[in-house]
């Protein structure tokens, strides 16, 4: 089930650096997009847009403003479902995805995988 984190950061206490650490934990593959890069755990942090196959989950940790020039990459990935943290719920990235049949979920990964609904 390999999953992308867009917004990765590399300060422990931000939550998408924490989702990172639990993905991973939890034995998920992880591709992780940030500001710059670096690693978390075992992770390299990637600034740029690559193509990923297979690609199942991407959970967001960027807020809708900046969001923006992630929404086609993200839909043309076709991932299963789109995680929107909260404080990421946009409506515009909602509608492209679920016309592309992508499932959107308002949630949160770490309460996700905390509760084995991930």
């Amino acid at each position: 089930m390999k999953t992308l984190v867009i917004g990765a950061s590399p300060n422990p206490l931000r939550y998408s650096f924490k989702a990172v650490k639990a993905l991973r934990e939890s034995g998920i593959e992880v591709v992780a997009i940030g500001k710059r890069e670096t690693v978390i755990e075992d992770v390299q942090v990637i600034t740029d847009k690559p193509w990923i196959e297979d690609l199942h989950t991407v959970t967001l940790y960027v807020g809708p403003q900046n969001q923006s020039s992630y929404i086609d990459y993200i839909v043309s990935l076709k991932p299963e479902r789109i995680v929107f943290n909260p404080g990421t719920y946009n409506e515009i990235l909602i509608s492209k995805a679920e016309a592309a049949g992508i499932e959107c979920i308002r949630d949160c990964t770490l309460v996700m995988l905390a509760s084995d609904s991930y």
